[in-house]
């Protein structure tokens, strides 16, 4: 098991490109929000919505057909759901995040909707920022958008996807929380085969910028639970060299975030599971 853990500040200050596709490599990491227009749906005599699901299914499509993703098209579409976003952050104080994932649920292009869903969460920090998950079809591709201001002025802030980091595996995302003072959460990837083998990042949002705390491994047999307090994640790490999909070794970390910096406080071993019949 080799689980890369940040290390000072000073010395990840640069995204390194290069590195294998199913890694992140953790540092500090600036993710400019390239400009969305929404008046680029208001103008367009189609309806918005109609466009935004046929540019996902045709984006979907090419991820799984190994075809040339458009990265014009794909920025069109989530600049689509920014608009779906702010609009929800800023109608109210109080923002109705059921309403808005409502409206969300109700742009999937595919039926049934298996690996194709849009999600709106709020994030720790003060004011509160907020992130949305998108999975724009069974494989990819997906991506972070992360919104961040005050009441009435929400905008989009920061971005996670493929075209700016282009090591991200963007395949059946999940977002989730890890801190309930500051927007720290955590991305996972995959966990769609037979042995929920997936990959775990850490994240953080500063106000500014996004951060690369960490990254795990690709995990087989992986769980996880998380509070506002850190996250517990179990995972076979041993793994039987001459029967792979049986696991020899259980084991579960919990990790933290304190002084700024993603740290694992506690690890235990486990019972292995019981072999597959």
């Amino acid at each position: 098991m080799n689980l890369i853990f940040l290390r000072s500040e000073k010395d990840l200050s640069v995204f390194r490109p290069g590195v294998n596709r199913l890694a992140i490599f953790c540092g500090f990491v600036i993710i400019s929000a390239s400009p969305f227009a929404p008046r680029s749906f208001a103008q367009a005599k189609v309806d918005p919505a109609a466009e935004f699901r046929s540019l996902s299914e045709e984006l979907s499509e090419a991820r799984l057909g190994a075809g040339e993703e458009s990265e014009a098209h794909m920025e069109r579409a989530l600049a689509y759901l920014d608009s779906v976003a702010v609009s929800a952050l800023n109608a109210s104080p109080q923002p109705d995040l059921d309403a808005a994932n409502r409206t969300l649920a109700a742009l999937v292009s595919h039926t049934p909707p298996i690996g194709e869903n849009y999600r709106l969460v709020k994030l720790g920090g003060v004011p509160a920022s907020y992130a949305m998950v998108i999975n724009l079809g069974p494989g990819g591709p997906a991506a972070v958008r992360i919104y961040a201001g005050t009441a009435g002025h929400y905008a989009l802030a920061a971005r996670i996807d493929h075209f700016v980091l282009k090591d991200f595996f963007d395949s059946d995302l999940e977002l989730v929380p890890v801190s309930n003072s500051e927007a720290v959460f955590v991305v996972v990837s995959g966990r769609t085969d037979d042995l929920s083998t997936g990959l775990f990042s850490a994240w953080w949002f500063d106000g500014h910028r996004m951060v690369a705390l960490w990254s795990s491994d690709l995990l087989q047999q992986s769980t996880y639970a998380a509070d506002g307090n850190g996250l517990s994640l179990a995972y076979c790490s041993q793994v039987d060299d001459d029967r792979p999909s049986q696991c020899l070794k259980m084991s579960r970390d919990l990790y933290r975030f304190q002084d700024r910096a993603w740290k694992r406080t506690e690890s235990m071993e486990l019972p292995p599971n019981p072999p597959a019949k």
